[in-house]
């Protein structure tokens, strides 16, 4: 079921194998299993891709119904054996309002259920996930994935962080060779290299050390240094911000230890994916 709702909400079976972090052959395997035991086609496929047939989606309903009264009760199980109380990193923007419908909807599925808040700096993507300090986080890509569980939730496009009066900031749009001649920030020796690439835009570059986002806007306005920002997000007026055509979207994803097994946290994965389509 979890398998037939993956492909019913990507309608894309390699993007539902990406999320359930398997291979397409065995997916498609199962769907065709699960086709032959309900006796009906689920899936209309055609090269123009993948749609829901009725009988589909009127299976979708219900296994959705079936998928949250298991987690439901994975949840009280766990909550009998002890396990009451979740940590989730945050890095970014709180207010994201794919955030807000998460904390809402999370609240609405596990009432009893304790959530305490870790909201982090820079200078570690995943939120303090690796050292034990969260069990899962909500961040962005691109980062070093090993031995970490990663799905992507939404993919926004980034801009250049420029004071208002810069020549630049009347520009609509950027590429990275624009910005060659300045400076940008960096994080701290010791921060993940991938993420540390990523928000230079690919390559070594020279400027003052952050490590929060304040930091960030701080170094911008008074020495001019180039900062990076997803597009959408509001700033104070003495900012612009201009798309950049060349850079790579950044990926808001949920990111968990690899073998973990408290249903919270698959229950908060699962719940994460439904609020941030929306």
């Amino acid at each position: 079921m979890r398998y037939f709702v993956a492909v019913a909400e990507e309608l894309h079976f390699g993007r539902a194998a990406t999320r359930l972090h398997m291979s397409q052959p065995p997916l498609s395997r199962a769907i065709k299993q699960l086709e032959a035991d309900v006796g009906a086609l689920l899936f209309a496929r055609s090269p123009a891709g993948v749609t829901l047939t009725p009988v589909g989606t009127v299976l979708l309903d219900q296994a959705r119904v079936l998928l949250d009264h298991a987690d439901q009760v994975r949840v009280r199980v766990s909550a009998a054996a002890g396990a009451t109380t979740i940590t989730v990193g945050i890095l970014g923007d709180g207010t994201d309002p794919g955030v807000t419908r998460l904390a809402a909807a999370y609240r609405r599925r596990h009432p009893g259920i304790e959530i305490h808040i870790r909201d982090t700096d820079l200078t570690d993507p995943t939120c303090g996930l690796r050292a034990g300090l969260v069990d899962v986080a909500l961040t962005r890509a691109p980062f070093d994935q090993t031995a970490l569980m990663v799905r992507a939730l939404r993919t926004d496009s980034v801009g250049v962080v420029l004071r208002a009066d810069d020549p630049l900031a009347r520009c609509d749009r950027l590429r990275l060779v624009d910005l060659s001649d300045r400076r940008w920030f960096q994080f701290p020796q010791g921060t993940d290299p991938i993420w540390q690439s990523y928000w230079n835009g690919g390559r070594p570059r020279e400027g003052p050390v952050v490590r929060t986002v304040q930091e960030c806007l701080q170094a911008v306005l008074w020495n001019g240094t180039v900062g990076l920002a997803p597009l959408g997000h509001d700033l104070p007026a003495e900012f612009a911000v201009v798309p950049l055509s060349d850079m790579a979207p950044s990926r808001v994803v949920v990111v968990w230890n690899e073998g973990e097994t408290n249903p919270l946290i698959r229950s908060f994965t699962e719940i994460a994916t439904t609020a941030y389509r929306h």
